[in-house]
């Protein structure tokens, strides 16, 4: 098997356009969240942005012969930040770490794109039952701290989950989801101000 990959032009070729496309993007995002129109050299220190930095290069060497060192050197600053996202690579562009501090993502789980995630979140997996399964989470989607997103379930697009909150049902689009047990409230622009819109 290994052989074979030496052989493929995959295995030597690092995708530096995905690279820069999806970083550029992160930052133009991040710092729209922050209301600025680009990040200083001070925010480009913050340990969430330095993480985010470290997954889209371990994203980039994905499947590649460098593979194994940008997914040490995330894995390492997982440790040292509480941020343990390199089980999930499924990340597409439009990321925003609230925080340093806990999180923890299920392999997979899939995310449409422009989500903000922040300390103490866990979006995992419920082995049992009708909800069996991992989320798929939309775009545009907020996800404050402390908060919990489990099950077979689908969150739509435009949705705030508000701190301390436990969700296991599907939520529809335009919504904001309090409590635990949860409780929906429609609301249109739903993540307005919450997430960085480019």
């Amino acid at each position: 098997m290994l052989v074979k990959k030496l052989f493929t032009l995959k295995y030597w070729c690092l995708n530096l356009k995905q690279f820069r496309d999806d970083y550029s993007y992160d930052l133009k995002f991040n710092a729209s969240f922050r209301g600025k129109k680009e990040l200083s050299k001070d925010d480009l220190k913050l340990p969430q942005i330095r993480y985010l930095k470290y997954y889209r290069k371990a994203q980039m060497a994905k499947g590649t012969f460098l593979s194994w060192y940008y997914m040490r050197k995330l894995v390492k600053f997982s440790y040292w930040t509480g941020i343990l996202l390199y089980e999930n690579m499924n990340f597409p562009k439009g990321l925003i770490i609230g925080h340093p501090g806990t999180i923890v993502v299920n392999s997979h789980v899939v995310f449409d794109g422009n989500i903000m995630i922040t300390h103490g979140v866990t979006i995992g997996r419920d082995v049992r039952g009708r909800r069996a399964g991992t989320p798929k989470i939309g775009k545009n989607v907020c996800i404050r701290c402390n908060s919990t997103v489990v099950g077979g379930i689908t969150i739509g697009d435009d949705v705030l989950i508000a701190p301390n909150t436990f969700v296991n049902f599907d939520v529809p689009s335009h919504s904001i989801v309090i409590g635990n047990p949860a409780t929906i409230h429609h609301r249109d622009n739903a993540t307005e101000g919450h997430i960085g819109k480019v």
